[in-house]
């Protein structure tokens, strides 16, 4: 069987339109592919620019959070008002919270507002910055002045200490001195004789007396010149101790205390001797109520305090 020679035209013809087509087709699906394919790549680029604006905001709101907490720490040790301060770090609280909780869908609108709320922030803590200098000048001089003070003040501690240690030390010298003076200026008695007086006036000196011929006693002394002392009447204070050391007293008969080295003692007689600073001799009768026991008895005679002298006699 023979082909038709006007068939075959036609079925190349047709077999090119559709190898044209399809070529097209092949082309437009090409196209579609990779323009979606940029319009993607695009698309992540984008997001990935929009979270790092996010976090580079965040960073910075935490950093003006750290910085605001120094001043306010700052402040306060320096003794300033930190009110302003914490109001400024609640708003800042807030507006990192309302960062966390926008919309991404209108992030550049977002992040033109964030940065023009860290510039105030900034702009704010710059401010603080020239306060906190200020206040830290101010405290300097004022630390200065109270450490010229507090030096002023323990110069005059030590200078009033110093004084009132000479004035210790001056009435200590005072008094040592007066004490001196006062001792030196105590009357001095020597020749401390003891006689014995019998009931019938007659004097005897012996070296020991029989104790029933001693009715009285006759004390005799001499009192020696002593220009520190005033010439002025005395009072001579008598004490006879007998063997046993007791000392030998009767109220009744003119006995009585006195002190001697701020302690009180009992004296068994006493005189006034008017004390003229020409070596006078003194002259004292004392008469006991009872008889004398045999041994050795000590006179003592006192005078403003200081003993002046002494004597002894024996009774047998």
């Amino acid at each position: 069987m023979e082909n038709n020679p006007q068939q075959r035209p036609r079925t190349s013809g047709a077999l090119l339109a559709a190898l044209i087509i399809m070529t097209g087709l092949a082309g437009v699906s090409s196209y579609l592919y990779f323009n979606q394919k940029q319009v993607s790549e695009n698309q992540e680029v984008t997001i990935a620019e929009r979270v790092e604006e996010l976090s580079n905001t965040r960073v910075k709101l935490d950093s003006i959070s750290t910085a605001l907490d120094a001043k306010i720490a700052e402040v306060k040790k320096l003794g300033g008002n930190v009110d302003e301060l914490l109001k400024v770090k609640a708003q800042l609280e807030n507006d990192k919270a309302a960062l966390r909780k926008g919309n991404a869908a209108n992030t550049r609108a977002l992040m033109a507002k964030y940065d023009a709320k860290i510039k105030e922030y900034e702009g704010f803590l710059m401010e603080k910055d020239t306060l906190i200098a200020q206040m830290q000048r101010e405290n300097g001089v004022l630390k200065t002045t109270n450490e010229t003070l507090n030096t002023e003040n323990t110069s005059l501690r030590t200078e009033r200490q110093v004084a009132r240690d000479s004035v210790r030390t001056f009435v200590a010298q005072n008094e040592d001195l007066t004490a001196k003076v006062t001792r030196a200026a105590a009357l001095k008695a020597q020749n401390v004789k003891v006689y014995a007086v019998s009931n019938k006036g007659k004097v005897k000196e012996d070296d020991a007396y029989k104790a029933k011929r001693l009715d009285k006693i006759k004390l005799e002394y001499t009192l020696l010149d002593n220009p520190l002392t005033r010439e002025e009447p005395k009072e001579v204070f008598v004490r006879v101790l007998d063997p046993d050391g007791a000392i030998v007293s009767d109220m009744a008969n003119g006995s009585g205390t006195f002190q001697v080295d701020g302690n009180e003692t009992v004296y068994t007689t006493k005189q006034t001797v008017n004390y003229t600073n020409n070596t006078q001799k003194v002259e004292l009768l004392y008469t006991r109520g009872i008889p004398y026991k045999p041994g050795k008895y000590t006179i003592e005679l006192y005078s403003e305090g200081f003993k002046i002298g002494s004597g002894a006699f024996a009774v047998r």
